[in-house]
């Protein structure tokens, strides 16, 4: 039987009226990631803080991920590297806030670097939860900033309360001239007097010098009970080096918790044998003992470390695992609000745990820290121990 032109047209067309008449499935689409902004000294000369406080987070980002995000949303990280450079660093946070659209930044590495783009983003009304030590960068309170490492105060404070158990008084300073050791300089003037400290020398050096015989050689003619170098970089082991080259390891030899960086020990070889520091439990998790409510904590970033990196850990990675680890807390109770999180990392990070330390946050402490988040160690045979627990 031959169907005529007509019927076969009018067939075709409601077969075609019927495919279109069909409900199709609902389109899936997956929901909207949570952007978070990282600016840290990846390369340069602050790349030993940069380098593991980016890998802390990719792995830490890797893991969430893979969880399944938070609350169904995967996180989509931006990591921008400002070389140590201040007008980098604000170039790039502008790119994360205008381009990008992040919900929050983390960093910048150093001091510096932080202070000059922490105008920015209190105009922005962005939180940002730095990885750099000094004081001034919550002291006073800035609304949208915050920070995870120990501040400089405490460090200082850690040092002066060790050494008036040993008997110390006279102490000789030897600092370098960049945001981190003009910081730090001024901490360790203001304090001396309330810990019966006498500052007996205080000598200077550039962050590129690469040699410090001739202060240390000053700094021997006034004999002091004690030297605190306070620097970051490769001149925490020139100094340690001339300090060892001098023959002056009788006089015992304190540096600040920058020198949490294992590059530090490899470099300095058997000199740095003898030089004290205060610095975060990380680096001698495995000395702490059971009881210690920190040690389950940083055995956790230890693990996820060593998974892909066969490098010993440093403190500096543990300031952007801590960080990270706030914002996240504050977006799975709170979402992407900008203000809600600003308002839940100042007043909800309570005994919150951290490889900086305990965190206890508030409307007038942005750091959430005390000298008590230290121990102090000394490096025996080329590995950091502890000497002496807060």
């Amino acid at each position: 039987m031959k169907f005529k032109k007509p019927i076969l047209v009018a067939v075709a067309a409601i077969f075609l009226a019927g495919i279109f008449l069909i409900p199709s499935p609902p389109v899936v689409r997956a929901a909207e990631p949570i952007k978070i902004g990282a600016v840290l000294t990846v390369t340069g000369r602050g790349s030993f803080l940069g380098d593991p406080e980016k890998k802390s987070l990719i792995i830490y980002v890797r893991a969430i991920n893979g969880a399944g995000g938070i609350n169904g949303r995967k996180i989509k990280l931006y990591i921008e590297d400002d070389e140590g450079s201040a007008s980098k660093a604000r170039q790039a946070v502008l790119k994360l806030l205008r381009r990008d659209k992040v919900t929050a930044i983390i960093g910048p590495s150093l001091s510096g670097v932080t202070l000059a783009i922490i105008g920015i983003m209190q105009k922005a009304k962005t939180p940002l939860v730095s990885a750099a030590a000094s004081i001034k960068i919550v002291k006073p309170v800035k609304k949208w900033v915050f920070k995870t490492p120990q501040t400089d105060t405490m460090a200082v404070e850690a040092i002066y309360i060790h050494a008036k158990k040993q008997g110390y008084k006279k102490v000789a300073l030897l600092t370098v001239s960049s945001g981190f050791g003009f910081s730090g300089l001024a901490q360790l003037k203001a304090l001396a007097p309330k810990y019966g400290m006498k500052i007996v020398a205080a000598e200077r050096f550039g962050p590129k010098d690469n040699d410090m015989t001739a202060q240390l050689t000053r700094i021997r003619a006034k004999k002091p009970d004690y030297i605190v170098g306070w620097t970051i970089g490769p001149t925490q082991v020139t100094i340690v080096r001339n300090w060892a080259q001098l023959g002056m390891k009788g006089i015992p030899f304190y540096q600040s918790h920058g020198w949490g960086s294992p590059r530090n020990l490899t470099a300095s070889g058997a000199a740095a044998n003898g030089v004290m520091a205060p610095l975060g439990r990380i680096v001698v998790v495995n000395e702490l003992p059971a009881s210690d409510p920190l040690k389950a904590f940083d055995m956790h970033y230890v693990k996820a470390w060593m998974r892909y990196h066969k490098s010993a850990v440093s403190t500096f990675g543990g300031h952007a695992w801590d960080a990270i680890h706030m914002l996240v807390a504050a977006i799975r109770k709170v979402g992407t609000n900008k203000a809600k999180i600003r308002d839940y990392l100042e007043n909800n990070i309570k005994n919150f745990p951290g490889t900086g330390g305990m965190f206890n946050m508030s409307p007038t402490d942005h750091c959430g820290l005390s000298y008590k988040a230290f121990v102090m160690t000394k490096v025996v045979n080329g590995k950091w121990k502890i000497i002496y627990v807060f």
